[in-house]
């Protein structure tokens, strides 16, 4: 059977990569010199980026795998970046977009990355104590941070590279990207007031990090500004669940004293909140307007009169990113400290 013997010798002329793929393996494929391989898998910013994605587009087509122990052994560094997402169910793919974003930013460099997610606060705290006492990662990114917040703490005291989606109240700098949530509740009461509303609700959910204490201080210092009533909505409401925010929606759409204006921190609560006032026979933009923060498209197709304000998650990600490899690479952490603006969508 002359093509099946024909198929056979093709095969046996193929070249493939014998053992485990180099650095010689990718010099010789890109032809570019060791030390250049080398530098570029290990981040290499000095390097043109037409390098870079040559030598990753190479690494990737050979397999190529970092030997890790050697590394470790070598340089002390694992290439790796931990990401320890706090559980809270305040916006909807808020884990999703954040991942992405890290992981679009650590594309082309020599780091992988390692999610843990944690749904209490004190299991992250072990989260962080685990990393810092098996060295299982050059640097970490938390999320949902508080005040006096112990994960941050643990960090500082081991001078370890770290970066917190939020501030805190700590008087020693760390490296922080955080959502404006000043400009957000300055925006969302100057919005409503100019729609004429003067008896304002403020729902927001978890009463520990600091997005909280910043957005409800702003808040009732905007409203005492006004001259018009800012009432703060329990929190033991805010954090039910969704069914129960729907069923307080039902209940105040029914109400003889309501608020005509109302400003949400999350999707998830707004998108719950709406329905049953839309249940119990209020229309948002007449008896009363509501302003969201919004963190993906489900809230204006949902509901596409709903005026919201826009933070990017993924952007956040790779800003955070971005923050934490300068931290890695010994940059002081009172020049890595930015905000990420608050973007409105009035309709």
């Amino acid at each position: 059977m002359p093509a099946l013997r024909d198929m056979r010798d093709a095969k046996k002329t193929e070249k493939k990569p014998k053992g485990r793929a180099t650095l010689r393996t990718i010099a010789e494929l890109t032809g570019l010199s060791l030390s250049t391989v080398s530098l570029s898998l290990r981040g290499g910013a000095s390097l043109k980026e037409e390098t870079r994605r040559k030598v990753a587009e190479a690494a990737r087509a050979v397999g190529y795998v970092p030997d890790r122990a050697g590394v470790r052994l070598r340089t002390g560094k694992t290439n790796v970046i931990a990401l320890v997402l706090d559980g809270a169910p305040d916006s909807i793919d808020f884990a999703q977009n954040m991942i992405q974003g890290v992981g679009h930013a650590i594309r082309g460099t020599r780091y992988h990355l390692t999610v843990t997610p944690e749904f209490e606060r004190t299991a992250s705290v072990e989260s962080i104590r685990y990393i810092l006492d098996n060295r299982t990662a050059d640097g970490v990114i938390i999320t949902h941070t508080a005040p006096r917040d112990p994960r941050v703490q643990l960090m500082m005291d081991a001078d370890f590279p770290f970066v917190c989606h939020g501030r805190t109240e700590f008087f020693t700098p760390h490296a922080y990207h955080d959502f404006h949530s000043e400009a957000f509740a300055r925006l969302a009461v100057e919005r409503l007031l100019s729609k004429g509303r003067h008896d304002l609700l403020l729902t927001i959910g978890d009463d520990s990090t600091t997005n909280y204490h910043n957005i409800v201080t702003t808040f009732k210092g905007e409203v005492a500004r006004a001259g018009i009533s800012g009432t703060v909505m329990d929190t033991s409401v805010a954090r039910g669940r969704s069914s129960e925010l729907r069923k307080f929606g039902i209940d105040l759409a029914t109400a003889p004293q309501r608020p005509d204006g109302i400003i949400c921190d999350s999707e998830t609560r707004a998108i719950a909140l709406i329905s049953g006032l839309y249940e119990g026979g209020l229309r948002i933009g007449r008896e009363l307007d509501l302003i969201s923060k919004q963190t993906t498209d489900i809230l204006p197709t949902v509901f596409p009169d709903v005026d919201s304000i826009e933070e990017d998650v993924y952007f956040a990600g790779k800003e955070l990113t971005r923050l934490l490899l300068r931290r890695i690479e010994g940059e002081a952490p009172e020049t890595l400290q930015t905000l990420g603006e608050p973007i409105p969508h009035w309709h």
